[in-house]
């Protein structure tokens, strides 16, 4: 990735791809290069199969009641990603870190950019900011990135619809 790839990116990645899952190797390769992801080698049915054990495993640690369950189910998929860190640098991108070891799958890398940026996301903003949308009928999960920590829809317009939902609720009981 061009931008951190451990931080914010990775997480937001990993919550688009557990909202809408990628049902091909050429739409996992393709959404990946869309968010900015270096492919290094050629992405593969393994790789895809890989990327949904990824996928569940980050939805649990999203579904976690409390932080010490959340932290368990992250330091787990942490142990299972671990690599030693290692200097690196891609054309045009300059030296940067990688957690994982040279010349992995994507599978693979997705699993550890998951690990590492969710981690670094809960650790830094604060262990509630990985969450569900509120709103009435919608069930997905995003990385709350908001200033003040308090972001409770996936969406502007999950926060409008609730919003007219909890306004007619209201006009109708009066």
């Amino acid at each position: 990735m061009h931008l951190n790839p451990y931080g914010e990116d990775a997480v937001n990645l990993a919550a688009d791809l557990a909202n809408r899952r990628p049902e091909s190797v050429d739409e996992l390769a393709e959404r990946c290069s869309s968010a900015g992801l270096a492919l290094e080698c050629k992405v593969t049915a393994d790789d895809l199969d890989r990327a949904q054990v990824a996928l569940n495993a980050w939805e649990e640690i999203v579904d976690a009641p409390e932080e010490q369950g959340r932290a368990d189910l992250l330091n787990r998929m942490l142990a299972e990603a671990a690599a030693y860190p290692r200097l690196t640098s891609h054309p045009g991108t300059g030296w940067h870190l990688h957690y994982r070891d040279a010349e992995q799958p994507i599978g693979s890398v997705l699993f550890t950019l998951f690990a590492v940026g969710t981690a670094l996301h809960l650790t830094n903003r604060g262990m509630h900011r990985l969450r569900r949308c509120e709103a009435t009928n919608c069930n997905t999960a995003f990385a709350d990135t908001s200033r003040t920590g308090r972001q409770r829809y996936c969406s502007q317009r999950c926060a409008n619809r609730d919003a007219v939902r909890r306004h007619r609720a209201r006009v109708s009981g009066s």
